[in-house]
């Protein structure tokens, strides 16, 4: 389900996604996305002992672009992700690639820095995407994380009841 929200007049604004991968997406979708980009197994997951309807999921993917090994992370309620994270360390030229696209797509944002760590953030509704890096020597560590609040505001943790 794609998130359409207008903006001042009302012209569409893109709907939040990164290398394919959507906030709010069902997991299926998420992990037909994760394996277009390269897990060949797919998603793993487990689901939370505190919480079943919660599932923690990790794959091992190929950037589109140079095919470096990137890392995804996402929690799922109800087979919804809520928070979905690609992160991997990057030269200069890689870290433009993940940066300028999504300046494209959502605008300007002014990076903010804390400490050692920059970020640029947008939003759009009730989701938002955050680009986060750290240049270290010869790389730059990276985060992009995509944040659903609809799904995260749905959930209420409930202690299983025994």
């Amino acid at each position: 389900m794609a998130l359409c929200v207008t903006g001042p007049l009302g012209a569409e604004l893109q709907p939040l996604e990164f290398l394919g991968l959507r906030p709010g997406a069902t997991l299926a979708a998420t992990d037909e996305q994760v394996r277009r980009l390269g897990a060949s197994r797919g998603l793993r997951c487990n689901r939370s002992t505190a919480d079943p309807r919660v599932r923690d999921c990790k794959a091992t993917i190929a950037d589109p672009v140079d095919g470096t090994p990137l890392r995804v992370w996402l929690a799922a309620v109800d087979s919804l992700t809520g928070i979905v994270t690609v992160s991997g360390d990057l030269s200069g030229g890689q870290f433009e690639h993940w940066r300028a696209p999504l300046e494209t797509a959502y605008g300007q944002s002014g990076a903010r820095v804390q400490g050692t760590q920059w970020m640029m953030q947008w939003i759009r509704g009730r989701q938002m995407i955050r680009l986060t890096w750290r240049a270290r020597p010869g790389r730059i560590e990276a985060s992009v994380s995509l944040v659903d609040g609809p799904v995260l505001d749905g959930w209420q943790f409930r202690a299983p009841t025994r």
